[in-house]
């Protein structure tokens, strides 16, 4: 049960004001766990052995048995504030707190007695003693805790007094703060009857990973507010999916009704984004209704995009088959599937290309992309709680990839991970020792003589990360070399694993990945150099290519769901259709296979990527070989076994052979990161993420401080 009360908690645990942490009570249970002795408790007369430390909670769900709470989170440091999990202790004179207490050999724990039900009932007269009666149109109906564990208990409450009132809070993303990413913002002011949850000043509250509290939260009390009032969970359809916002590949739901999505879910994956999501993902899903490619469109004579049919354009399209190979080209965008990747890259190779790009840029120099070892998260996202020192390079975790950074302050919090950044200054929720902006810091840490390369070669388990942002600048490849030079010196680090993996790339987009193992070309610099004739752009709206990079009588073909910065420019639009209108796969930035399902229907005249493409290589007369989603998937294995072996990595090696083919020049210009709200086509399309833009930049603006976006 996912439920906690919001004052005063953490989702990775709570800093002490003289230092120090408060730890999840699961961790705490394994920190003071000795193997060597089990300690034999009873529950409700059945024995069960438990290792020293387990709370009595934790016995009882080792046999099976359910305690009801509200504020206990096995993932969260122990509270005790509801009272609900009380249970009798024979020999004991009070009941105690299940989640809170550490069981003693010889206990008889007794989860069902009368005096367990008693102090359960009136708990819960209590806690509806002020609960507003709103169930009929609460948001939280049908989902609340509240109402199941009200009903087996079936007391009648007394409720004589009249029930207190409050005016309904507005939290809206704005200034650093709430502790579920590392900083305290909500807590209570008054006592007694006049406690209240809020921010104690009116202020807008920042965190990108602010909306887990809904879920946590047991009651109505903290709601979405996109959402309020417009379904109730009985009547969506819950679709099991991922998210494709950012690289991390954060498992979902999506709840859909009547052929539109009413909210975006966590779904539980413990290597990835365990049961958290980014406030991007819950909340950018109305920009999948905006702005919307819903029928073939091509450019008239009078310079006017107008609608037409599919005939028409995949006649125009065609076209492209009495173009000389070399005279064409395609680049694809962050948002893009493997199935597409592959079928986008077969019809080009057919028509004797092979310039195919991604607007992300990549180092080419020395392996490049041909080794999966130089741009993956090599230690994986879950590895992250294993090292014992990370050396961030050019990358702001909290907006890049906020699920990470989770990871990141977890250990920090738990295994005393110590974190180091060469970049700019950023507040990352956790403390870091920042080495400086200049990219000189890095050749100084790879020849040993900064001050840091001591503690790089006393870590036992020592990591990098480094940012793909950071590899879009002119001297990338010198970033990466240097990068790369400093992972190898510590994997020779005679105390380090020889299989442990130092080097870790974080990447941004979610295609990234998958268009590196099938061979496409990172950047668009080939494309500038030599103007095609045709330009076919796959979901390309990152601006990195425009009208002025191109010949005048260039044909631009756009492909994608949103009328974004590609489709403008176009000669010709395909509507293609959005992650949750179809069945794909897309690899996150550790290697990770995994897919996406059909949730709702494409809009319109709106299809599928791959088929689209499939349909323009018959009219061109280079037809491609595969007719259904499974021989598109044959195909993918053929090129890269590893894209179709979903939730499942394939690790890199030849680390070793990577690092001896760079040799390259270096400039040291500062690092830099950018913004987290609107960073693809469906998040700009998304009114909820411009508010947070907007939100963002006043409260900037209103303490002279720098905005992230």
């Amino acid at each position: 049960m996912l439920r906690w009360p919001v004052v005063r908690r953490t989702l990775l645990g709570v800093s002490r004001p003289g230092g120090g942490v408060v730890v999840p009570n699961n961790v705490r249970t394994v920190a003071t766990a000795t193997a060597s002795k089990l300690v034999e408790v009873f529950v409700d007369g059945s024995p069960v052995l438990v290792e020293p430390g387990t709370t009595v909670m934790q016995a009882c769900e080792k046999l099976g048995v359910q305690i009801p709470h509200f504020c206990y989170h096995e993932r969260l440091s122990v509270a005790g504030n509801c009272r609900m999990c009380l249970v009798e202790i024979e020999r004991v004179p009070k009941p105690v707190a299940a989640c809170a207490m550490p069981v003693m050999k010889g206990w008889n724990i007794l989860t069902n007695s009368d005096k367990t039900r008693r102090a359960r009932e009136g708990v819960m007269e209590f806690l509806l003693a002020n609960h507003p009666l709103d169930c009929p149109i609460c948001d939280q109906g049908g989902e609340c805790d509240l109402q199941v564990q009200k009903t087996p208990l079936n007391q009648q409450g007394r409720n004589l007094e009249k029930k207190r009132g409050v005016v309904d809070p507005s939290f809206r993303v704005g200034d650093p703060s709430f502790r579920v990413a590392g900083v305290e913002d909500l807590g209570t002011t008054g006592r007694g009857n006049d406690l209240q949850i809020g921010t104690y000043v009116e202020r807008m509250f920042m965190s990108e990973l602010s909306g887990n509290v809904i879920d946590l939260c047991p009651v109505g009390a903290l709601t979405s507010k996109p959402y309020a009032f417009t379904a109730r969970p009985w009547e969506t359809r819950a679709t099991e999916s991922i998210d494709v916002l950012d690289a991390v590949g954060s498992n979902i739901v999506v709840s859909t009704r009547e052929g539109e999505v009413m909210r975006v879910l966590p779904r539980l994956h413990d290597d990835i984004n365990e049961e958290w999501i980014s406030d991007k993902t819950r909340f950018a899903y109305d920009g999948l209704k905006r702005q919307r490619l819903t029928q073939p469109m091509v450019r008239s004579a009078s310079g006017q995009l107008v609608a037409t049919s599919w005939e028409d354009v995949l006649t125009r399209v065609a076209g492209l088959q009495a173009a000389d190979g070399r005279e064409i080209a395609a680049v694809v965008g962050g948002l893009v599937d493997a199935e597409a990747l592959v079928a986008l890259k077969d019809m080009l190779n057919r028509l004797n290309s092979d310039t195919l790009c991604t607007e992300e840029v990549f180092p080419m120099e020395g392996a490049g992309s041909d080794l999966r070892s130089n741009y993956l998260l090599n230690t994986g996202i879950a590895g992250i709680e294993e090292a014992d020192l990370l050396l961030l390079v050019g990358t702001n975790p909290r907006y890049e990839a906020a699920l990470v950074n989770a990871r990141i302050r977890k250990s920090w919090l738990h295994n005393e991970l110590q974190v180091a950044l060469v970049g700019r200054k950023v507040d990352l929720t956790y403390t870091y020792e920042h080495l400086g902006d200049s990219a000189k810091i890095l050749l100084e840490i790879a020849a040993g003589t900064h001050p840091f390369s001591k503690a790089l070669a006393e870590a036992k388990r020592p990591i990098v990360i480094i940012g793909s942002s950071v590899l879009q600048r002119e001297d990338g490849a010198a970033v990466m070399g240097a990068v790369a030079s400093i992972s190898q010196n510590a994997r020779n680090n005679r105390e380090v694993d020889r299989s442990w993996k130092v080097l870790n790339v974080l990447h941004r987009v979610a295609s990234q990945v998958a268009a590196l193992d099938l061979g496409y070309k990172p950047g668009v610099e080939s494309i500038r150099k030599n103007p095609p004739k045709v330009l076919f752009l796959l979901g390309a709206d990152a601006g990195c290519i425009t009208r002025q990079d191109l010949a005048d009588d260039s044909l631009i073909i756009y492909q994608g769901h949103h009328g974004d910065a590609g489709a403008p420019m176009a000669d010709i639009i395909l509507p293609g259709a959005a992650y949750t209108e179809k069945c794909s796969t897309y690899v996150n930035t550790e290697g990770r296979a995994q897919q996406t399902r059909v949730a709702v229907t494409a809009p319109g005249m709106a299809r599928e990527d791959w088929t689209i493409i499939r349909a323009v290589s018959e009219l061109a007369g280079v037809t491609l070989p595969y007719d259904t989603l499974d021989e598109v998937r044959d195909r993918l294995e053929e090129c890269a076994p590893n894209l179709v072996r979903y939730d499942d990595i394939e690790e890199a090696n030849y680390f070793q052979q990577a690092y001896e083919l760079r040799d390259i020049p270096f400039s040291p210009p500062l690092l830099t990161v950018k913004d987290f709200y609107m960073t693809d086509p469906i998040s700009r399309a998304s009114q909820t993420m411009a508010k947070c833009v907007k939100a963002v930049t006043e409260g900037a603006q209103a303490v002279d401080e720098p905005s992230i976006c």
